[in-house]
This record gives structure tokens, C-alpha cells and sequence, in this order.
């Protein structure tokens, strides 16, 4: 006599072919790894194993950096569309684990966090869904979505990293900035420091020429070393140079090209067509070898240092 194998509940069936389909959705893996490496970091210091590794300054970091990826690896689950910029944090993180805990979690929290940002990055969503017109992150029909949680994790990432920035508001540029000229003018700076960055989205200025579409980046202040701006004029060339300058206050930046190398380390290109700016920036986190096409910048306030004109 046959036995049949018994099959599984109805229900328990139906809860499985949709984690299947939740899961198939968004980097789920790679978020998997960056969250159990931000867990090792955070268990590491809090372990019996205080006796060789003392909660100091390394164990503070740890905790810091442990519990800031294991928010990077929720938001990879719950909001796939910013996965490129929470891998490339996760994966800095990962790697300042190695020098600022205790050796990144005696290697496994960093290898965990550096493989699972690697996954996150390399992922793409499905195209048969894209082509159907369905949204690729979403759930199937018949799912709910966490909608609400999804809300809730850019303001915990913020909370973790102390930004004090304010929320990502995906609006157009703020209405009524001056008219722009008709060709950005090209800056540069061999350090771009922001305190309390964040992507205001994508939007229009006006120019002698029709409107010009921008990036709109807006931040509490910004700190710029060795700050260059080219412009022309017809066949005259003009620029701007200073050691250094400061904006203060309320700051807006229209750009039309923004390039630069993340902590000197990964060098990226944002513009409106291509690479949207990430909508929340860690305050630690700073751009060298910055080139920007810059159609308008407003602030508050501008101090500079050794400011002077030159034409060619």
C-alpha cells in the first residue's frame, strides 16, 4: 500500500507563494547578509568576549555601524528602488567597520556587509514586470505591501546616523528661483563637505533659452576647498577663484551635472537623466575631485576666503 505524502495547508501554501513573490521582488539576499553583518557587528562587543575586546571607542563605532547597516539591509527589503545609494553606504560602512571596530567584527560582519552590498548593487528588478506595466518592487496582485513601514525606514535611517536632515521630498525645483544663463558654468573643488544634505528632486529653471532641467539638492551649509568657477561670455572666459567658501543657511543647488568621488574612494556622476542624488547623505560622508555644471546656487549666507576674478 501507497502513502501519499501529506500536502501542506491551504494557507500555510498561499502565505508561501507570496514571501516567494515578496522575495523576488527586491534584493532580498544581499539585504539578508548586510543585516546579519550589522547584527555580528552589534553582538560582537555586547558578547562574553568584552574580555578581549573592550567596549571603548571601537565598541561604540561597532554599535553604531552595526546597527546602521542592519537599517541598510531593511531598507534594501522594503524600499529596492534606493538600493544603489544603501549599497554604496552599506558597503563604505562595511569597510570603515575594519578600521573603526574591532577589526569589522573580526572579519565576518565586514565580509558579510561587503558581500551583501555587492548582491544588493548587482540586482535588477524583474523586466517581464516592467514590460507588463506592473511595478517591479511591488508585490503581485493579491499583496499588500508595507507601505507603511516603508515610510517609516528613511526617517529611522536618519535617526541612526544623527543626519538631522530633512526628509526626501520627491517635489519639483522650489517656485520662482532667478533665471539662469543659458550655459551653466562649470565649478570645481577638491573637497565638497554638506551638513544636513538632502535630494529635493528633480526640477526646471528658467533661462533666456526656455527652462533647464536640474537637480535640486538643498542643505543646511556646505564647505568647498579650493573652489574654482569657469563661465563664458561670448568669446571672454570669466572665473571665480578661493582657497575656500562657505555657504551658511538655506542652501539650494540647481545642477545640471554634479561628479565626484564618494569619501575619495567611488567616484559617481549624478545628472537628471541619469543617476538621480541619493535622498538622504550620512553627515560623515564627503566628495572629492567634485566637477559641477551649477545653474544656480542660492544661500543665506557666503564667506570666502582670498576670493578673486580672473579673465581670459
Amino acid at each position: 500500500m501507497l502513502l501519499s505524502r501529506p500536502r501542506p495547508p491551504l494557507a500555510f501554501s498561499r502565505q508561501r507563494r507570496r514571501l516567494r513573490a515578496w522575495r523576488r521582488t527586491r534584493p532580498f539576499w544581499g539585504g539578508l547578509l548586510v543585516v546579519l553583518g550589522g547584527a555580528e557587528l552589534l553582538l560582537v562587543p555586547l558578547s562574553p568576549l568584552t574580555v578581549l575586546v573592550s567596549l571603548g571607542l571601537g565598541g561604540i563605532a561597532a554599535i553604531g555601524i552595526g546597527a546602521a547597516l542592519v537599517v541598510a539591509g531593511l531598507f534594501l527589503w522594503f524600499l529596492p528602488q534606493a538600493r544603489t545609494y544603501v549599497s554604496v553606504h552599506a558597503l563604505l560602512l562595511s569597510v570603515l567597520s575594519f578600521l573603526a571596530t574591532n577589526l569589522g567584527g573580526f572579519l565576518v560582519g565586514m565580509l558579510l556587509g561587503i558581500t551583501g552590498s555587492a548582491l544588493a548593487f548587482g540586482w535588477t528588478p524583474l523586466p517581464d514586470a516592467a514590460a507588463d506595466g506592473e511595478d517591479p518592487y511591488g508585490h503581485r496582485p493579491g499583496g499588500t505591501g508595507p507601505r507603511a513601514l516603508a515610510a517609516v525606514l528613511p526617517v529611522l535611517l536618519a535617526a541612526v546616523l544623527a543626519t538631522g536632515a530633512p526628509p526626501a521630498r520627491a517635489a519639483a525645483a522650489p517656485q520662482g528661483p532667478p533665471t539662469a544663463p543659458r550655459t551653466p558654468p562649470t565649478v570645481t573643488t577638491s573637497l565638497f563637505a554638506p551638513q544636513g544634505f538632502a535630494f529635493a528632486g528633480v526640477g526646471e529653471v528658467a533661462t533666456a533659452d526656455g527652462p533647464l532641467k536640474v537637480l535640486v539638492l538643498k542643505m543646511r551649509a556646505a564647505s568647498l576647498t579650493d573652489y574654482r568657477l569657469r563661465t563664458r561670455d561670448g568669446r571672454e572666459e570669466y572665473g571665480l577663484a578661493a582657497g575656500s567658501l562657505e555657504l551658511r543657511g538655506n542652501v539650494t543647488l540647481y545642477l545640471t551635472k554634479f561628479s565626484g568621488c564618494i569619501e575619495g574612494l567611488l567616484c559617481v556622476t549624478f545628472s537628471p537623466e541619469g543617476l538621480p542624488a541619493p535622498p538622504v547623505i550620512p553627515p560623515f560622508v564627503f566628495m572629492t575631485r567634485v566637477s559641477a555644471e551649477q545653474a544656480l546656487v542660492t544661500s543665506d549666507v557666503i564667506v570666502t576666503d582670498g576670493l578673486r576674478l580672473e579673465a581670459s
